[in-house]
């Protein structure tokens, strides 16, 4: 496809597709901060295959423990995170792009698109940075990341935030064929005509950004935002890495990823130090993701009011009012 669906709302198409959404609630505008600080420290950190890049935002040193932040896709980029760096005053944020990604080696080898190296790029960046304990978050396909690396129960780790988790790819096809029938008919029908082996074709596109503007990102992102890409032309989704991985199509996996599943790896969970956070509207939709929160004994669940799937950007401060507090009671 010559744009991947998840980039073309990033990059501000949202406001135009308003007409063709579902009757969903819309809630009230939370805009992100205008501007983002520049990085305290940068670095490319060797893994199999090349190096990633790595951008850290506050004191190392400091009393508190860093978080890091897994982003998703397969293909996407640490942009997704920004609105993390509000923790910044308090604590380390590190975030980084995985492998092709972002501002990272690109070597363009589908051999390096394994999801144990990709987990195995976590450690790597806590040992570049000297780091003995941190807490870690993965959105997405990120907190596919997340979970592998949380069931090898690092001693390092503090704490553990799974955020909007690909948990299993039976498990999501499932949520997106019943988002699906939650919007407009005529839709829906488009959407269906477009399932693999079907072409990709205009309508096609269109009708996946509905289901997007729905259920991805429902709120305009801020200017400071586009200002940031702007300024990181790199910063683009890979769109090659993403149809290895998942597929051509977000409703019919057929990559690599298409048999993955990761529940069998909740049990290995370290409950109480778990977080399963949602949005309300998420393309990983709550009641999916908090049945697997209660398959982790003493994990927490949270569900963030009005977001989507980028509920971290659509809701930031609802967000941060989630995140905050839980790291603070994982410090010990």
């Amino acid at each position: 496809m010559p744009m991947n669906r998840r980039e073309v709302l990033g990059q501000g198409l949202w406001a135009g597709l308003a007409a063709g959404l579902a009757a969903t609630a819309s809630p009230l505008l939370a805009r992100a901060p205008d501007s983002y600080p520049a990085p305290d420290r940068e670095l490319m950190v060797p893994v199999e295959g090349g190096r990633i890049y790595v951008r850290v935002n506050g004191r190392l040193d400091g009393p508190l423990a860093p978080l890091v932040a897994i982003h998703g896709g397969p293909g996407g980029n640490h942009a997704a995170f920004l609105d993390l760096l509000a923790l910044a005053g308090e604590r380390a944020v590190i975030l980084y792009d995985q492998l092709d990604c972002g501002l990272s080696d690109r070597p363009g080898s589908p051999a390096n698109w394994r999801v144990g190296r990709f987990v195995d790029e976590v450690e790597a960046v806590r040992r570049a940075l000297g780091i003995a304990r941190w807490h870690v978050l993965g959105q997405s396909w990120g907190g596919t990341v997340a979970l592998e690396h949380g069931a090898r129960r690092p001693q390092g780790l503090a704490s553990l935030i799974l955020a909007s988790p690909l948990v299993s790819t039976r498990s999501w096809i499932a949520d997106a064929a019943v988002l699906r029938r939650q919007l407009a008919p005529g839709v829906q029908k488009t959407l269906d005509a477009c399932d693999p082996p079907a072409p990709i074709t205009p309508a096609c596109e269109q009708a996946t950004e509905v289901f997007y503007a729905n259920f991805l990102s429902r709120e305009p992102r801020s200017e400071g935002y586009r200002a940031y890409l702007a300024a990181h032309p790199a910063l683009r989704m890979n769109a090659e890495l993403y149809n290895a991985m998942w597929g051509s199509s977000e409703f019919v996996s057929t990559g690599t990823l298409r048999t993955y599943d990761g529940e069998p790896l909740l049990a290995r969970l370290d409950g109480p130090r778990t977080l399963f956070a949602t949005g309300q509207y998420d393309e990983a939709r709550p009641a999916t993701l908090g049945s697997f929160a209660q398959r982790v004994k003493g994990a927490e669940f949270a569900v963030v009011p009005g977001g989507g799937h980028a509920f971290i950007s659509d809701r930031p401060d609802e967000a941060l009012g989630i995140i905050r507090p839980w790291l603070a009671r994982n410090e010990s």
